[in-house]
């Protein structure tokens, strides 16, 4: 087994050339609305950067006034590709991009090993682009910071929500849960859908179903930390793939969220 897990998905999901791909992020985060939140966590798209990149970079520009106070990221999101059950570790000791290598925070793997609902699996992270895509984003904001990605299989969002509070952390501490929203309905329908889904997150309502997020058990798990911990979400973004790169035939859904803190400022 690798020590580095290489990137599966550079060149289909975003540019597998390292001046491409800074070129490309900035553009998002350049381009993108910004709010005056300083948040907590937050819920990313993860599709290829052409339908859902600028979705997400709403989310992740949010961060820069604070990114050097970020040390660690807690990234979590659904498998794609292999069956696991629980939350699955990669078992290696960093992710590389073309942006570079990005250290994998092992001490706080230790941490969470222990659970039930925790397992090391290199072939579940293998290949799974919803972790991936979201690296050159933190790398082309945060200047220092190790990362821990758990891959989210068969579990319930009180086992996601325990893993979340062992890991909680002060702030230095950023928790990214990464999903898409509703896929392949009709446009108007999946306007529909992924705002009444919107508005369940926002509400801190859960379970969200899978078939109105395919991350709907890593964002419930959070929707339970949300609540303990007395967060508050603002929705940033809500689109689809037929509003950036797609035909209005049949689209997938996306949205951006960030959690914050009581006196974390508002969304103007």
């Amino acid at each position: 087994m690798s020590a580095i897990r290489p990137p599966a998905v550079a060149g289909l999901f975003y540019p597998a050339n390292k001046e491409q791909l800074a070129h490309s992020v900035q553009e998002f985060l350049i381009g993108a609305r910004r709010y005056n939140l300083k948040a907590k966590a937050l819920i990313v798209p993860h599709a290829g950067y052409i339908y859902s990149g600028a979705i997400a970079a709403t989310a992740y520009v949010t961060l820069i006034p604070y990114a050097a106070k970020i040390h660690r990221v807690i990234l979590l999101g659904p498998t794609h590709r292999v069956a696991v059950r629980g939350l699955a570790l990669p078992g290696a000791e960093a992710f590389s991009t073309p942006l570079g290598c990005v250290k994998l925070d092992c001490e706080a793997s230790k941490r969470i090993a222990h659970l039930p609902q925790v397992c090391t699996s290199a072939p579940v992270h293998a290949l799974e682009h919803a972790l991936e895509v979201q690296l050159p984003f933190l790398q082309s904001i945060l200047t220092d910071f190790t990362l821990l990605p758990l891959a989210v299989g068969t579990t319930t969002p009180e086992e996601v929500a325990e893993v979340l509070e062992i890991l909680w952390g002060d702030q230095e501490t950023l928790i990214v849960i990464s999903s898409d929203l509703s896929h392949y309905l009709p446009y108007e329908t999946c306007q529909q859908v992924d705002q009444e889904t919107a508005q369940a997150i926002l509400n801190l309502q859960q379970p969200i179903n899978h078939n109105r997020a395919c991350g709907g058990t890593p964002v419930s798990g959070l929707i339970l930390a949300a609540r303990h911990h007395h967060l508050t979400p603002h929705l940033l973004d809500l689109r689809n793939s037929g509003d950036t790169a797609g035909t209005r035939d049949t689209v997938v859904g996306y949205a951006s969220f960030a959690f914050t803190g009581e006196n974390q400022g508002d969304t103007q």
